[in-house]
C-alpha cells in the first residue's frame, strides 16, 4: 500500500502536467521492479489524436523501454480507472496488476461499467486494485471541470 501510494503520487504529478496543457488531468506511470520505466499524461487534446490517453501512451513509452510488447512483471498506476480502449491495451499487453486512483462511472472499464482487464475469458488478466489517493485523483478532475464550466459559462455571458 506505501508503494502504491508512493507511485501513485507521481502519477499525480504526471495528470498535473497534462492539467497545465489544458488537458483533462490524468496521469499514467509504469513500474518493474521498483522502478519507473515510463510515465505519461493526457495528450489527446495537445495532439489531437484519440488514443492519446496517459495509459496508453505509457504502455507504447514502456513496450519501448523493454523492448517487448509484453509487459508482464509491470504494474500500470492511473489516476482514473481505465477506458475500454486502454482496458484492452492492458489486457493485449499482459501489464499483470493496475492500480487507480478515482473510479470512472460513466466509463470505467476496470470495475465500474465492467471489468475488461479481469474478464476470465480472455487468456490474460490484471490484478485490479482500486482507490489508491482517491480523494486526490477526484478532486484533481473535479477541479479541472468546474473550471473548464466556469470559463465556458463566462464566455457565453
Amino acid at each position: 500500500m506505501a508503494n502504491d501510494e508512493y507511485y501513485m503520487k507521481l502519477a499525480i504529478a504526471e495528470a498535473k502536467k497534462a492539467q497545465r496543457l489544458g488537458e483533462v488531468p490524468i496521469g499514467a506511470i509504469i513500474v518493474k521492479n521498483d522502478e519507473v520505466i515510463a510515465r505519461a499524461h493526457n495528450l489527446r487534446e495537445t495532439a489531437q489524436q484519440p488514443t492519446a490517453h496517459a495509459e496508453h501512451i505509457a504502455i507504447e513509452r514502456a513496450a519501448k523501454e523493454v523492448g517487448s510488447w509484453r509487459l508482464e512483471g509491470c504494474t500500470l498506476y492511473v489516476t482514473l480507472e481505465p477506458c475500454v480502449m486502454c482496458s484492452g491495451a492492458i489486457v493485449m499487453s499482459r501489464i499483470p496488476r493496475v492500480v487507480f486512483g478515482a473510479m470512472d462511472p460513466k466509463g470505467g472499464c476496470s470495475g465500474s461499467l465492467m471489468n475488461l482487464v479481469e474478464e476470465p475469458r480472455f487468456n490474460h488478466r490484471a490484478t485490479v486494485v482500486s482507490g489508491i489517493l482517491e480523494k486526490e485523483c477526484g478532486d484533481l478532475l473535479r477541479q479541472f471541470f468546474r473550471d473548464l464550466r466556469a470559463r465556458k459559462s463566462k464566455s457565453n455571458t
